[in-house]
């Protein structure tokens, strides 16, 4: 039985559960309004809105500030995407919203809410102090992105996300917003609730140790992609994610195959996108020893120009196109994903010395002019990326990294989940009540969506969950008691698992790999119903022997990683049954995954041989979202038709009526 001994503030209690061998465990309780769990661009901004709009009570829980994707991560030209504002550029939100749902696989009300409130999430930033340029006259200007027919897209530089996060820092501590770091969540809590669940709070583990129970009206879930899934990952090293947490709490998912990969730097992980690919390094790979050196790309195309120019293209043709794969630039993924995941080899980007038989005359028309016009007709690429992005040198640099001096170790890398948690267009959960996805663990996007958008999609999510939380759910009606029964069962389950870790014989270490090389082989770009076949059943083994078995650890630090592999398992199995269910569907390659076929299908390469046939898209599954329900351990999934753009009252009496009278919070 739990006990429960409040404090005179009324906020603070304390929860003992009594263990079969007679021993007590123990985790204080907070009651807080409404917990922010994560602290990235989203997170921040959720936790900043709720306060604006008078919901103070507000925890916001993190493994560090200055940890997850948003403050870590980055690109050449890290975007963000809005509506146009700025020169006869004519935009307006439906517009926007039809080029979202164009990419297919990604419900209207979402697209529309997204670029309605692109403005406000964008003003908002600027006016907490983030340095998007302005011209003299207060117009944001803009540039064009990938998936996008406007110049939508913004950018302060590499560290777009890490000046958002900076800002909202700031502000976070202008308005002494609660913020408790090295906390890392192991359970989230749920009550029944009108024949359904609810979110009511989390179970987490401090820096020493100790438990910590919070309870709460209402839960923003803003821990970001799933990162720690898969051994070659651009996500930074510091961040792992947790989608596996509301997952295991039976959280409805949608779209989860939907992830995008692209080329990256290893040591540290960082995208070689744009310049970094412009200037058109040596492709080489050795043996796993550094030795037997080799340009391995020259064998697939018809001359040095035609390979150089398919390497410039990828500096924004970004990120890996099943499109572009027979005679494209995304042949070059598929080459370095040979040579690494296949052979067993490793690939570098080598800046020193040109490729062999380099000639910018035999550039196609568009390297070449974008060469020259860049004032780059310079030899070896380390010069041209001088002249060009003489940054791009220095963030290497800044990372003990010389690319003038040493070759760049690079893999395919996962890079950002489209899909995630399924959410309505208030960003609550779709089955799960007051629990808020924000962020990139929130599925909104579809296949192909424009560049930049998943940071306008975090901001703007965010500030749509603080206000219906303001207008629907500012009130306390969870039963306080309820919670603790949550809280003493979470409790339970979480030391039953630590004590099987006691015993294991599978470190915590070794658990992490087999997932997360599982992950990249079978459930990353290049993807077999038989590979996810045989995956499926090898994690759905190693969920089994994890849940009953554990791993072993040693310390708090590794026991919080011991605890964080039960919900990267889990997620690891959720995804991959999403996966096969999705392949065996017919959909075929589509985003950033080439599906291997056995029978018809498009040849990437006559070198390559029958085994690299692909399956060509039906693009009649865009017309239709995957959706994965989670009961237990048992996975399912099935395809429902996509929402479609909604059409809205626009008259201005009627539409001010219904927002006065808060009809814009009723469910639609």
């Amino acid at each position: 039985m739990a006990k429960d001994s409040k404090k005179k503030n009324g906020k603070k209690s304390k929860i003992e559960v009594a263990r079969a061998d007679g021993q007590t465990i123990s985790a204080s309780v907070t009651w807080v309004h409404t917990l922010v769990i994560g602290s990235g661009a989203a997170g921040l901004n959720a936790a900043v809105q709720l306060h604006n709009q008078g919901i103070e009570d507000v925890v916001v829980l993190t493994e560090g500030l200055r940890m997850g994707t948003s403050i870590n991560t980055g690109s050449d030209k890290q975007t963000y995407y809005k509506l146009s504002l700025c020169g006869e550029d004519a935009d307006a939100p439906r517009i926007m919203a039809e080029n979202y749902f164009a990419g297919g696989s990604m419900h209207g009300d979402l697209a529309l809410a997204e670029a309605s409130g692109s403005v406000r999430g964008f003003l908002n930033l600027v006016g907490l102090g983030v340095p998007f340029p302005m011209d003299a006259y207060g117009q944001a200007m803009g540039y064009k992105t990938d998936h996008d027919p406007r110049q939508r897209a913004t950018s302060v530089g590499p560290y777009t996300s890490r000046e958002m996060c900076l800002a909202l820092i700031r502000e976070a501590g202008r308005r002494d917003i609660k913020i408790k770091e090295k906390r890392n969540v192991v359970s989230l809590l749920t009550v029944d609730e009108d024949g359904g669940k609810r979110a009511a709070g989390a179970l987490a583990v401090d820096g020493k140790g100790r438990f910590e129970v919070y309870g709460a009206e209402n839960v923003i879930f803003a821990v970001g992609g799933p990162g720690g899934l898969y051994k070659t990952s651009v996500y930074p090293a510091v961040h792992t994610g947790a989608i596996g947490l509301a997952l295991m709490a039976g959280a409805k998912a949608q779209g989860l195959p939907e992830s995008q990969y692209g080329m990256a730097s290893v040591k540290f992980r960082w995208n070689v996108s744009g310049t970094y690919m412009q200037v058109m390094p040596r492709f080489i790979s050795t043996d796993a020893d550094g030795k037997d050196e080799r340009e391995f790309l020259r064998p697939y195309f018809k001359t040095p120009g035609e390979m150089n120019s398919r390497v410039f293209l990828k500096g924004y043709q970004w990120p890996f196109d099943p499109r572009k794969a027979a005679g494209g630039s995304s042949l070059v993924d598929i080459l370095v994903y040979i040579e690494t995941v296949i052979k067993g080899r490793r690939v570098y980007l080598d800046y020193r010395t040109d490729p062999d038989d380099f000639s910018f005359d035999a550039l196609d028309e568009e390297a070449r002019g974008y060469i020259e016009n860049s004032k780059a007709l310079v030899a070896t690429p380390i010069k041209r990326l001088e002249t060009m992005n003489p940054g791009a040198i220095q963030l290497y640099l800044d990372h003990n990294i010389d690319i003038r001096r040493d070759p760049l170790e690079i893999a395919v890398c996962a890079q950002h989940n489209n899909g995630g948690l399924a959410a309505n267009p208030w960003w609550e959960s779709a089955n799960v009540t007051h629990l808020f996805p924000v962020g990139e663990v929130n599925g909104s996007h579809g296949v192909y969506r424009p560049g930049g958008s998943a940071l306008n999609a975090g901001q703007v999510g965010s500030l749509r969950a603080a206000d219906y939380i303001a207008h629907r759910y500012a009130g306390w009606t969870v039963e306080r008691k309820d919670v603790r029964v949550a809280a003493e069962s979470a409790l339970t389950g979480v030391f039953a698992y630590l004590d099987n870790c006691a015993t294991s014989r599978v470190s915590w270490k070794a658990a992490r790999t087999e997932l997360q090389t599982r992950m990249s082989e079978a459930g990353a770009h290049i993807r077999s119903l038989d590979a996810l076949g045989t995956a499926v059943e090898a994690a759905r083994a190693q969920w089994t022997q994890l849940a009953a078995g554990g791993c072993s650890y040693q310390g708090v630090g590794s026991m919080v990683e011991a605890l964080r592999n039960r919900h990267l398992c889990f997620a690891h199995m959720v995804y991959l049954e999403a996966l096969r269910f999705q392949v065996a569907s017919g959909v075929g390659s589509r985003g950033s995954a080439l599906v291997l076929t056995e029978k018809g299908g498009v040849q990437a390469h006559e070198a390559l041989g029958p085994e690299w046939r692909f399956a060509p898209e039906d693009e009649s599954f865009r017309e239709q979202v995957l959706e994965t329900d989670v009961d237990g351990e048992r996975v399912s999934s099935r395809w429902v038709p996509r929402r479609p753009i909604p059409e809205t009252d626009l008259w201005f009496e009627t539409a001010w009526a219904a927002y006065r009278d808060g009809k814009i919070y009723e469910n639609q």
